[in-house]
């Protein structure tokens, strides 16, 4: 079938009313930065689900990163996105304004450089991710391990995405599977999720036009009701997944029960540093509590229960250049993309 009959279908649709969730931040950005949602029939809902990885970790994470700050011998080191979003007090950027010293760097193995360079200080590095960014994380320990470079700390909040697809599929016709994940941990957990739910998963690129081929298989599937997994992102994701990356993350990683907004602690949701590489772990396994700020609805927004127009705060006290939650710092967050490419008339 052509795009634009894909796309004209989707704009007709008059099936039965669809409540489709797509479970990547990137995916998040793409829908709305193409202008999806308006191509799409009322009867077609796109939600938002956990797959925003700043917005899902929890303000006590981000207190103990403000907490480790105040200690003259750490260094904070952390990605942009982080920096802004609340703690149950303060953010990591109010809390470098008074002196702290955070700093945020484009990538990991840029920590390496800065703990290597300066022995007199131990630098934390704030190691927030899905199964994306796990082989990331293990190809720096590696390096560390290899340089013997002692000085260098992770506070992890890393997360995997079965078990929280689990939590969030009541009501939940169809998932958009994340194409990131998927390139490292292949199509198998999704195959398997789709028999457990019974509801369709597909697993799609970027790019607007496949977010629209992927939404219209999605959509056929549902209507059918085949509880079927279909990779549409076959240039970048296989059956086996990335093999080797597993192997480096599974050297240094083992799973736990992690905690995330809205949804509280999911077992077997996290990974941690083995007992073996603990030098390098600054106490992540008891980080459980959150926080939201008075009015915000983050925690309903990114499980699906609110769409980021149905907050209280959205657009008014809550922008991205004054963010009240997480949902509107980080550049994969629902509001944030909401607020910056919807037309002003659809947010009214």
């Amino acid at each position: 079938m052509k795009l634009s009959d894909a796309a004209e279908y989707l704009r007709t649709y008059n099936g039965r009313e669809l409540r489709l969730m797509e479970v990547c931040g990137t995916h998040t950005a793409g829908i709305r930065q193409n202008g999806i949602p308006s191509m799409l029939s009322e009867k077609i809902h796109l939600v938002t689900g956990p797959g925003c990885p700043v917005c899902v970790t929890v303000t006590q994470y981000i207190d103990r990163l403000t907490e480790l700050s105040q200690d003259d011998r750490n260094v904070i080191v952390t990605f942009g996105d982080l920096l802004r979003v609340p703690g149950s007090s303060i953010s990591l950027e109010q809390a470098r304004s008074r002196g702290a010293d955070i700093r945020y760097v484009y990538s990991p193995m840029d920590v390496l450089r800065l703990a290597d360079e300066d022995k007199d200080h131990d630098y934390i590095f704030a190691a927030v991710g899905f199964e994306t960014t796990a082989p990331v994380y293990a190809a720096l320990l590696a390096e560390a391990e290899e340089k013997k470079i002692y000085n260098l700390r992770l506070l992890t909040s890393l997360k995997t995405m079965p078990e929280a697809i689990q939590r969030v599929s009541d009501g939940i016709d169809g998932f958009l599977a994340p194409g990131h994940v998927a390139v490292i941990t292949g199509t198998g957990d999704y195959r398997e999720l789709a028999q457990k739910l019974g509801i369709p998963f597909v697993i799609s690129g970027f790019e607007g036009e496949e977010l629209i081929a992927a939404l219209y298989a999605l959509v056929l599937l549902a209507e059918k009701g085949d509880a079927v997994c279909l990779n549409m992102y076959t240039r970048a994701v296989s059956d086996q997944g990335n093999e080797k990356a597993r192997e480096a993350v599974d050297r240094f990683f083992t799973g736990g029960d992690a905690a995330w907004r809205g949804l509280g602690v999911i077992p077997g949701s996290g990974l941690y540093l083995r007992e073996e590489y603990g030098k390098y772990d600054q106490g992540s396994r008891d980080i459980t509590q959150d926080k939201e700020p008075a009015g915000c609805r983050c925690s309903d927004v990114i499980t699906g229960r609110l769409t980021s127009l149905d907050c209280p705060l959205y657009g008014k006290t809550c922008t991205p250049e004054h963010p009240v939650g997480a949902c509107m710092v980080s550049a994969e967050g629902s509001c944030f993309n909401t607020y910056r490419n919807m037309n002003i008339s659809e947010q009214k």
